[in-house]
């Protein structure tokens, strides 16, 4: 049975462990990207990603919720809303990111995470919002299809160059 858990600043510690794993996932599978971005150890990376939770967890409109698959934590999402920043498209009046979705390894990613992005896209249409975004790390091709899956499309593509390592150095 899957149950769904909001959590609010004080229960942040909570999420440290699932954070290493897709932490851990990460990391092995941006190798590409090694002569681009330094990958921090687990534990820098957990207290930097703390450091935000709390930040955007000051926001009312922040959204944590952890996912419980017979009492056992199997994921989490944190969502944050901003306004829309009114460019070429009209997204309404607010947006959403999903700043992290993270699924236990030992958890069927499309029943977990599709499960918490269902609760997200429900508590959030509750507040008026209608777009739903989320960065993926490029070569993550098994949650590129997951995020289609779920209705997702490719929207803006960041792209990454290091200073003075290009061709025009």
């Amino acid at each position: 049975m899957l149950r769904f858990r909001y959590i609010g600043s004080f229960e942040v510690e909570e999420l440290s462990g699932l954070w290493g794993a897709l932490h851990r996932h990460h990391t092995a599978i941006a190798s590409h990207l090694e002569d681009l971005i330094t990958s921090v150890e687990e534990g820098e990376s957990w207290r930097r990603r703390r450091a935000r939770y709390l930040e955007w967890l000051a926001d009312p409109d922040t959204i944590a919720v952890v996912a419980e698959h017979d009492g056992v934590d199997a994921g989490y999402a944190m969502v944050t809303v901003r306004e829309d920043q009114r460019g070429s498209w009209d997204r309404g009046e607010r947006v959403a990111i999903v700043q992290t979705l993270s699924v236990h390894p030992d958890h069927a990613v499309a029943h977990i995470g599709g499960g918490l992005l269902d609760e997200v896209r429900r508590q959030l249409g509750a507040i008026g919002v209608r777009d739903l975004e989320l960065p993926a790390v490029a070569g993550n091709a098994e949650a590129m299809r997951f995020y289609e899956e779920q209705g997702f499309r490719p929207f803006v593509t960041t792209m990454v160059s290091r200073i003075g390592a290009g061709p025009h150095d």
